[in-house]
């Protein structure tokens, strides 16, 4: 009998497969992540598209080397972003310049170090792509967060996050414990704008 592939998706699916569409609080567990950082609008910024392309030559390197040579196939999970700046009402008024940005692809716990930077090798010997270089292991333990599922373009999320920042977050007794989070589901190159799904996350803790 073949064996599931492991998904992340549905291993994890109150982190990565909600159905509130308003805040709510979630328990996220550690994780382990491939990572690459940059600064700027996404939108234009041509080091936000390499670091895209050189995350996903790695983790794609890393699924193969864990099929071939572990025996263990997986899903590459969806694709991540951790967001911050000094100044946190640009991500209501959307002003993407002056955004901070950390990319992340999830990786299964059985994936270890030595595999992960054999891979980057591989990847880079392959894909001649400079920016590999610059991907890295990354660990989160966010825990108690606030989430919801947004449904619709990236650049409507601004009322949402409004809410969270002057309502939900004073009304529960919370504040801020870490960056913003978005996971992206699906292809947005073969979705229309009105029916991308995003994850919309905040590590919060109790307020003192």
């Amino acid at each position: 009998m073949t064996t599931a592939r492991y998904d992340v998706k549905r291993e994890l699916k109150q982190c990565y497969a909600p159905r509130n569409t308003d805040w709510a609080l979630v328990e996220v567990p550690a994780q382990r992540f491939l990572a690459i950082d940059g600064h700027g609008d996404p939108n234009t910024s041509a080091d936000y598209a390499r670091a895209v392309e050189a995350l996903y030559a790695v983790a794609y390197t890393i699924k193969f080397a864990s099929k071939n040579v572990l025996g263990r196939d997986f899903v590459v999970g969806p694709l991540e972003g951790l967001w911050w700046s000094d100044r946190p009402e640009v991500f209501i008024t959307r002003d993407k310049d002056a955004w901070h940005w950390r990319m992340l692809i999830s990786q299964p716990g059985w994936i270890t170090d030595d595999l992960i930077d054999e891979s980057k090798d591989a990847a880079l010997t392959k894909k001649n792509l400079p920016a590999i270089a610059e991907v890295r292991r990354e660990r989160l333990e966010e825990g108690t967060s606030a989430q919801l599922l947004h449904v619709g373009p990236y650049d409507d999320e601004g009322p949402a996050l409004a809410r969270l920042h002057h309502e939900y977050l004073a009304a529960n007794g919370l504040r801020m414990s870490g960056h913003h989070h978005e996971i992206y589901l699906g292809d947005h190159r073969r979705t229309e704008p009105a029916r991308f799904k995003t994850v919309l996350r905040q590590p919060v803790r109790t307020a003192n």
